[in-house]
């Protein structure tokens, strides 16, 4: 009814019918005084009555509660277009594409800007008003819900028009990109592949393919399409280079990705995101000096740049100067700071303050800045709950007795699983440092695998298609998987006989591990249950993790994944070895020799002295596993333990009474 009523006052608009638009807006506010929405459409009404002033007002309010919202940067510029104002106009103009690419208005404005003033971004502001200009209004309708994450309304809206329009390239491109932001990256391959096979010189398909095969860790493909994008052309676009940079680092082609960012950071010397860029690089490899330099350089440039603030606290041993905290403080009360930047630079307050023994307002910024986060998240519990209580029905003692070795014979791999934060990049660079060991990286082959299992399931089916449909399969199935997951997992690997998968997520796929790979060696790094849930709380994750943006949230997460890791000892016995992280410090080399007995593999001295092993290593801890052992770690979550009753209260009397955790006040 209230959607009604504000569509209803917005024709309403159109039509000139102020009066009537206004009874319609303030029979939803007298409702709803909060509604987004009617506050918006009431700005549009009050600057179409020729009360710049008044809407300007409230727009400066809307847009304070939602940084990133493109129409109203769009209407702001309108009013201050009217106003006179025409610098704050193309600022506001400028905003408004940022957020929203779809708005043609604001794109038309901002071409004959630069048309006037001789902008260098005059070419790309045209390129993208005539692509607008090109699409049907289905599909720039799409692009806006996109920009507003009404994904529902997107695919809703798109897959009707492409029912029509069956061979649409943009409809497939748009289609593409739903399809990857739900995680249905096969479907976003599928339809770009598609695409490209109906125009092969599409370049906007083929970077978006790339994006997706990058995100399916799918390196080498990924390498082959960007590197025709980058050979393709004399001077290829910044895209296409930060695109191939980027694959290049992914293949361990590293100093090609740091000759292509030194090239281009050249060009523009200006682009903090590209010294960021950069400094990712170095930081992964090591070179943790070189790519303090460049952060520091990239939030010079760019005072409120979230990304280089996050980066230097990422680093963990990066010690904030009183001038950075004064710039973050500054950046937090700048209304034009976009949200993604304020939660960035609270997540790196947290860090300044805690170094500084301000564990007060280290956690009040620790706290916003996942607040902040949780908003975007897309978490369930009852989905968790579902996932959980799935697996612990349908993958019972009998389901792994009736299919007791259907699987792939090879014993390659050494699965790493567990929580976030919880010791398993220690682990695996433990291992990595045996002769015999290739490190890898978070493989996704597994997680894709119980994707393509799942179907068309949607998130939250109290029956999901996986894993019930392990009972189902035929039993060479299982062996197909298995050979897969060996072959196309090789590309990864050098010409040790045994290799680390270390993606955290599959503790939830340890009988579909078993049933593809029944000789696959399988270890949970376990870490003290407030030590682990508050430092993920205090980690801003790259992507994925949304559970760890709130104490409860986290709290709750650790308990169902501590109670599914205890059905697959009961079912599985043997198959999982438990590493918890305190002991390996307290007693590095007793683990050291149960890991390496329990993977079938003799003692190897560099294995102990494992920070001296040079490879990549691309997670938060890349830094504190280049260190010996040093408990400096273990107990940091006490000094914060005032403010974890909610963690307290998640994780429930078992495990507090497990660990000796004081009960919640």
């Amino acid at each position: 009814m209230i959607e009604e009523s504000i569509q209803k006052a917005r024709i309403a608009i159109g039509n000139g019918a102020f009066d009537e638009s206004r009874h319609l807006l303030d029979s939803v506010l007298d409702s709803e005084p909060d509604h987004f929405e009617a506050r918006y459409t009431l700005a549009v009404l009050l600057r179409a009555q020729k009360q710049q002033k008044e809407a300007k007002q409230l727009l400066t309010v809307l847009l304070q509660e939602k940084p990133d919202f493109g129409r109203g940067f769009q209407e702001l510029a309108l009013c201050e277009l009217s106003l006179g104002s025409e610098g704050s106009a193309i600022k506001a103009f400028e905003k408004a594409v940022e957020f929203d690419a779809s708005l043609l208005e604001s794109w038309r404005f901002l071409v004959a800007a630069y048309e006037r003033k001789n902008d260098s971004r005059l070419a790309q502001a045209t390129h993208q008003l005539e692509f607008l200009k090109s699409l049907p209004n289905e599909l720039r309708t799409v692009i806006s819900y996109l920009a507003s994450n009404r994904i529902a309304d997107a695919e809703r809206l798109c897959r009707y028009f492409m029912q029509q329009n069956k061979t649409h390239i943009e409809g497939m491109r748009l289609m593409a990109e739903i399809a990857t932001r739900t995680g249905v990256f096969d479907d976003a391959e599928f339809l770009l592949e598609t695409a490209l096979k109906l125009k092969p010189t599409h370049i906007e398909a083929e970077i978006q393919l790339t994006h997706v095969l990058l995100r399916r860790q799918r390196f080498h493909k990924a390498y082959d399409h960007a590197k025709a994008l980058y050979e393709k052309h004399e001077f290829p676009s910044p895209q296409v280079l930060a695109l191939y940079a980027s694959v290049c680092f992914g293949v361990g082609e590293i100093d090609e990705a740091i000759g292509v960012y030194q090239q281009m950071i050249e060009a523009a010397p200006d682009d903090p995101a590209l010294k960021v860029s950069l400094a990712h690089i170095y930081n992964a490899t090591g070179e943790s000096s070189l790519a303090i330099n460049l952060f520091q350089e990239a939030h010079k440039i760019k005072p409120s740049f979230g990304d280089a603030f996050w980066s230097l606290a990422n680093t963990k041993s990066y010690r904030f100067t009183a001038a950075e905290i004064d710039s973050m403080m500054s950046g937090l009360d700048d209304k034009s700071v976009s949200k993604l930047d304020k939660i960035q630079i609270h997540f790196a307050l947290g860090k300044a303050e805690e170094d500084k023994g301000e564990y007060a307002a280290s956690f009040e910024n620790y706290r916003r800045g996942n607040a902040l986060k949780l908003e975007t998240s897309n978490h369930s519990r009852e989905q968790l709950d579902i996932r959980i209580s799935s697996q612990i029905e349908i993958c019972t003692k009998s389901l792994f007795e009736r299919l007791k070795n259907v699987g792939h014979d090879a014993p390659d791999p050494i699965f790493v699983v567990g929580l976030p934060r919880a010791g398993s990049t220690l682990l695996e660079q433990i291992l990595a440092s045996h002769s015999k060991v290739d490190g890898t990286m978070e493989l996704h082959d597994i997680l894709d695998l119980a994707k393509r299992l799942r179907g068309r399931d949607k998130a939250g089916d109290p029956s999901p298609r996986y894993p019930r449909i392990l009972g189902e399969l035929p039993e060479s199935r299982f062996d197909k998987f298995g050979k897969q997951f060996i072959e196309d997992t090789r590309i990864y690997r050098g010409s040790a006989p045994f290799f680390i998968d270390k993606m955290p997520n599959n503790f939830f796929h340890v009988g579909l591990i078993k049933l593809i790979l029944p000789n696959a060696k399988v270890i949970d790094a376990r870490r003290h249950p407030m030590a682990c849930c508050f430092s993920g709380y205090k980690q801003l994750f790259g992507e994925g993790q949304e559970f760890s943006y709130g104490l409860e949230e986290i709290g709750n997460y650790y308990k169902q994944y501590v109670d599914l890791m205890n059905h697959w000892d009961d079912v599985l016995p043997g198959f999982v070895l438990r590493v918890q992280h305190e002991d390996v410090i307290k007693d590095l080399e007793t683990q050291v020799r149960r890991i390496l007995d329990f993977c079938g593999l003799d003692f190897e001295e560099p294995c102990v002295e494992f920070h001296k092993t040079k490879r990549t290593v691309r997670t938060p801890s890349a830094e504190q596993v280049r260190r010996p052992i040093n408990t400096s770690g273990v107990d940091q979550w006490r000094n914060f333990e005032e403010h974890l009753d909610p963690l307290k209260h998640a994780l429930g009397p078992k495990l507090l009474d497990a660990y000796g955790i004081d009960p919640p006040k």
